[in-house]
Parts: C-alpha cells; sequence; structure tokens
C-alpha cells in the first residue's frame, strides 16, 4: 500500500493536470452547423457558447422550425463539449488510482 505522502504527490499532479486540461479545453474550439449551415454555433471545449450565427434566409422559416433547428443545434454542441470533456478527463485520469477505491 501505498504511503499517504505518495498519495498526496499523486493527487497535487493529478490536480495540476485538471488544470492544465482545463486551460486547454477552455482555448479549444468546436465548430456546429445544423440545419444545413443554417445554424453555426461556436462552443469551447469547456462547454462555454462562443457566437450562434444564423442564416438571414433561414429566418424567413416557420418560427417553430427555427426554434427546433436552433435547440438541435444547441444540445449537439453542448454534448460535442461534453464528450471532448470526458475524454481528455478520462486521458489524464487513467494512470492514477486510489488504492481501495477500485
Amino acid at each position: 500500500m501505498a504511503g499517504v505522502g505518495t498519495l498526496l504527490k499523486q493527487a497535487k499532479k493529478m490536480q495540476q493536470r485538471i488544470e492544465e486540461m482545463q486551460q486547454s479545453l477552455a482555448a479549444r474550439e468546436l465548430d456546429i452547423s445544423s440545419g444545413g449551415g443554417a445554424v453555426q454555433i461556436k462552443i469551447n471545449g469547456a462547454g462555454k457558447f462562443l457566437a450562434v450565427r444564423l442564416d438571414p434566409e433561414f429566418l424567413k422559416e416557420d418560427p417553430k422550425l427555427i426554434e427546433e433547428t436552433l435547440l438541435n443545434a444547441v444540445g449537439e454542441a453542448a454534448a460535442k463539449a461534453k464528450d471532448l470533456n470526458d475524454s481528455e478527463m478520462q486521458r489524464i485520469s487513467a494512470g492514477f488510482q486510489m488504492p481501495g477505491m477500485f
């Protein structure tokens, strides 16, 4: 069993990796397009929405269609950011195990 000092060092290293990952994710931008390009959303890897662009021609469509397309695009953008975040977290935490936990 690892000593408490070793566990604390591992925890500190993990915390540093997480902070670095969070900074990296905040700098990464994902572009999501929906409705054949009528709705374009930019979101960063941390899940912060950065921009929304709507095609002016699309705005002439039925309001219900616009709402549904926009909602789908927002949902897809959020899901992609979460997937990216989860995969990065899994990648950096793969080598860290707490004795007796897993």
